[in-house]
């Protein structure tokens, strides 16, 4: 236990704040959930408020905020797997290199 005043009213303070960073941290990761696992545009504005809201009281950072945010969105507009196979079944076209490979010096020992 902290001896000090000020030591004893920097843990109460923390404590505080751990509670209600803790409500906020369950909220974002319901919300992301539910928009995980239906990615409508409703749940994915929904998801990037709380998002924000998290990032900007510093229960997250904001780039982990943002990072989470661009998964979203790819989810929301991933292709059908009709349109996958469709991409794949592209041919491709190889060049080849015109320039041939310089044969390698064996260095001799004279």
């Amino acid at each position: 236990m902290p001896v000090l005043q000020s030591s004893k009213k920097a843990l109460r303070n923390a404590r505080r704040k751990a509670k209600s960073n803790l409500v906020v941290r369950n909220r974002y990761k319901d919300v992301l959930k539910a928009a995980r696992k239906n990615p409508t545009e409703a749940n994915i504005k929904k998801a990037y408020s709380v998002l924000d809201k998290a990032a900007k009281i510093n229960v997250i950072h904001k780039n982990k905020a943002s990072r989470l945010k661009s998964r979203l969105v790819k989810l929301a507009t991933k292709k059908t797997p009709q349109e996958e196979t469709k991409k794949q079944t592209r041919k491709k076209t190889q060049t080849k290199n015109k320039t041939p490979k310089k044969p390698q010096k064996i260095a001799s020992k004279n």
